[in-house]
């Protein structure tokens, strides 16, 4: 029998929560359920009023992956959803505003992907975002030169920024900022790219070009386009093992020597969020909003 439970007062179904998602650890679907609703208070607040592309993982990541944008069918009459503008016409997609609605999103099996934009405001961009994408030799301590680079490049403009895990190979860099529509929020981002690769030429590419990019980190701005979406903090990745795009401190970006010291798994995020809060509420103040130069 498919298993239901009452989440602050839904019905939600669950399903094959004995299924092992990440057979080298073992880790269960009901363990990814498990993670999320306990990390619910932190990753929440990053969801809501964004709309989420999911990219699912039903048989782990070695299965099938694949991502799904528009609102999947079956979708709870409760769970919200909101139209959105599209190249090629709008869409609907899901919002996640609260936990049953987490819920029954972790029941996919997924990763979450959300715009820099609200969904009230889809022309107005209120997240920059950098994607350091490390290519191989290069890993994720290469990536700290160029996060640290950037942090103060941008706290040059009055702009805070905040750095996470991107939970796969490299590190995202993410901003609170206001007034500036994703067309202007692309072009800055890329201009502060450009400055990087002219800064650190050895290091540092900002084109995607794949031949390009061995042994350096490609400092992704293209993400701040408005039909961009990037992993959510505190979302679970489809990896080799039960990575989270995790929120660090400056001070452990500093610190990273080796590519462990940068990866966290779904186990240790309560410890973290025990001992330091969410270390990305600084994106949710309005107050700490700046306004592009």
């Amino acid at each position: 029998m498919t298993p239901v439970t009452e989440v602050a007062g839904r019905r939600v179904t669950l399903s094959n929560l004995d299924k092992v998602l990440y057979p080298d650890s073992g880790f269960t679907k009901g363990e990814l359920l498990h993670y999320y609703a306990t990390t619910a208070d932190v990753l929440l607040p990053h969801l809501r009023d964004r709309a989420v592309s999911f990219l699912r993982y039903p048989d782990g990541p070695g299965g099938q992956v694949f991502f799904t944008k528009n609102v999947p069918p079956g979708t709870p009459d409760w769970v919200t959803t909101a139209e959105v503008p599209r190249s090629e016409g709008p869409a609907r997609m899901v919002v996640v505003q609260d936990l049953p609605s987490l819920v029954w999103a972790a029941n996919l099996v997924t990763e979450f992907h959300t715009h820099q934009w609200l969904v009230q405001a889809p022309d107005e961009a209120d997240r920059l975002v950098f994607d350091l994408d490390p290519g191989a030799p290069a890993t994720v301590v290469h990536c700290r030169e160029v996060a640290l680079w950037l942090r103060e490049r941008l706290a040059a403009d009055g702009i805070e920024a905040y750095a996470k895990t991107a939970g796969s190979k490299g590190l995202h860099l993410l901003a609170a900022v206001r007034g500036a529509s994703p067309e202007a929020t692309s072009e800055y981002a890329k201009a502060l790219a450009v400055e990087a690769e002219e800064a650190l030429p050895g290091l540092v590419t900002h084109r995607m070009t794949k031949s390009l990019r061995p042994g350096k980190v490609f400092v992704d701005w293209s993400q701040n386009a408005a039909r961009k979406t990037t992993a959510t903090p505190y979302t679970l990745r489809a990896r080799h093992a039960p990575l989270v795009s995790a929120p660090l401190t400056w001070d452990e970006v500093e610190a990273c020597r080796v590519p462990a010291d940068l990866e966290f798994l779904a186990g240790d995020i309560a410890p973290r969020v025990e001992e330091h809060g969410d270390l990305m509420a600084g994106l949710l103040d309005p107050e700490r909003a700046a306004e592009l130069p």
